[in-house]
C-alpha cells in the first residue's frame, strides 16, 4: 500500500486556516482517506474558536516525555501538539492535512521530508480588518503582529512551498485546497469529490 501524503497548513492569525479546514471536512465525500487531526494545545477550548484537544501543561510535558507527539512546539505562551496517530495513518495511505506552525516549519520537514507545505496567505488590508473585527488586540499590537506575519511570510521560500489566497469568499480557497489534495497522484484519492460542484 502506498503511503499516505502529510499536508502542512500554516499562515498568521487571522488568515482563516481554521474556516479552511472546516470547509475541507465539510465537503469531503464519506468515503475519502482523509483525516484533519486535532491538535493538542494547553489552551480553554472556546465557543467558536479551533476545535482542539484540550490538555493541561503538565499533562501535555508527560505526554512529551513519553513520545505521544510527532510535532510539537510553543507558541504565545501555549503548547501545541500533534499526535503520533498521524503516523499509523500515513502508513495506512490516509492523506493527513496538519494546522502547523510556520516556526516549526523546518523541524518538522527534518522528521517528514515529503510533506507539502502550503501556507495560506490574504492581503494587509485584509488581514488587518479581520484582526480588528476580533477586538482581541490593540491597533499599535495589530500593526506589529502584521509587521511579524508579513517577514515570516517573506522567510519561507521553499521550492515547494504552496501559496494559497483567501482574500475572496471562503469557497474559492476552500475548493483550491481541495483540488490541491485532488491532484496529488494517490489512487486513494479517487473517492475525494467536493459536494459541491465547481464551475
Amino acid at each position: 500500500m502506498k503511503k499516505g501524503q502529510l499536508f502542512y497548513l500554516m499562515g498568521g492569525s487571522g488568515v482563516g486556516k481554521d474556516s479552511l479546514l472546516h470547509y475541507l471536512e465539510s465537503h469531503l465525500a464519506s468515503s475519502a482517506r482523509v483525516v484533519v487531526p486535532r491538535r493538542y494545545i494547553t489552551r480553554k477550548i472556546h465557543t467558536g474558536g479551533e476545535p482542539h484537544i484540550e490538555i493541561t501543561p503538565e499533562a501535555f510535558q508527560q505526554r512529551v516525555a513519553e513520545g505521544g507527539f510527532a510535532m510539537q512546539w510553543q507558541s504565545h505562551g501555549f503548547s501545541y501538539g500533534i499526535g503520533t496517530e498521524i503516523d499509523r495513518w500515513l502508513s495506512d495511505g490516509y492523506q493527513v492535512i496538519v494546522n502547523g506552525s510556520r516556526h516549526y516549519l523546518e523541524a518538522a520537514r527534518q522528521d517528514y521530508p515529503n510533506l507539502q507545505p502550503v501556507l495560506v496567505t490574504v492581503s494587509h488590508k485584509t488581514l488587518h480588518e479581520r484582526l480588528t473585527m476580533r477586538g482581541r488586540e490593540s491597533h499599535q499590537e495589530i500593526e506589529k503582529r502584521l509587521q511579524r506575519a508579513e517577514a515570516l511570510d517573506q522567510a519561507l521560500m521553499h521550492t515547494d512551498l504552496i501559496r494559497l489566497s483567501n482574500d475572496g469568499p471562503l469557497s474559492e480557497a476552500g475548493e483550491a485546497l481541495l483540488r490541491l489534495i485532488l491532484s496529488k497522484d494517490n489512487p486513494h484519492l479517487m473517492a475525494l469529490e467536493p459536494k459541491t460542484a465547481t464551475a
